[in-house]
């Protein structure tokens, strides 16, 4: 009868410990201001739980996306101007970015940065742009599929975009 009582306390008190280990983030703690100013006021932020349960999921999905590229981003989209597995391809790719950026200065179009990837097996690509949104990269899809016919919007991951710069 003791040994059942330990062993059920015992399992008890592990499932706590495993639960407790989780981190938790709140909803206040995302908005938390660093700097100490006597200036500043107070955010008081009155909720259902559930919406931090939320947030975690949301926070802790885009930590898997920086897992799995080795940098952190989110889902956006990109205008892939090259894609070929040839036996030249890395060659060819070299000759597609040089095109584009010849034709496509990045002076005069400073928010289409190029991207060479490399994908399994063999796929050489040259991938342009950050954009959040469709409709974002339609605006300079228009304007590049003119002179790179054969390119095309596709959804990636993209690096997040600098919203304090205008």
């Amino acid at each position: 009868m003791f040994r059942k009582l330990y062993l059920i306390v015992l399992i008890s008190c592990f499932t706590v410990v495993l639960v407790r280990s989780q981190s938790v983030i709140k909803t206040s703690d995302l908005f938390r201001r660093i700097d100490n100013n006597s200036q500043t006021g107070k955010l008081n932020i009155i909720q259902d739980p559930a919406i931090d349960t939320l947030i975690n999921r949301y926070i802790l999905s885009y930590k898997n996306l920086e897992a799995t590229n080795g940098y952190e981003g989110m889902e956006g989209f990109r205008i892939q101007i090259y894609n070929s597995s040839n036996r030249d391809a890395k060659v060819e790719s070299g000759k597609a970015l040089q095109d584009f950026l010849n034709k496509f200065p990045e002076s005069k179009y400073p928010e289409l940065k190029c991207y060479q990837q490399f994908a399994l097996p063999g796929y050489y690509k040259i991938r342009v742009g950050d954009f959040r949104t469709k409709t974002e990269a339609t605006r300079l899809y228009l304007l590049i599929s003119k002179a790179f016919p054969d390119a095309y919007i596709v959804p990636d991951i993209i690096i997040f975009p600098d919203l304090n710069t205008k």
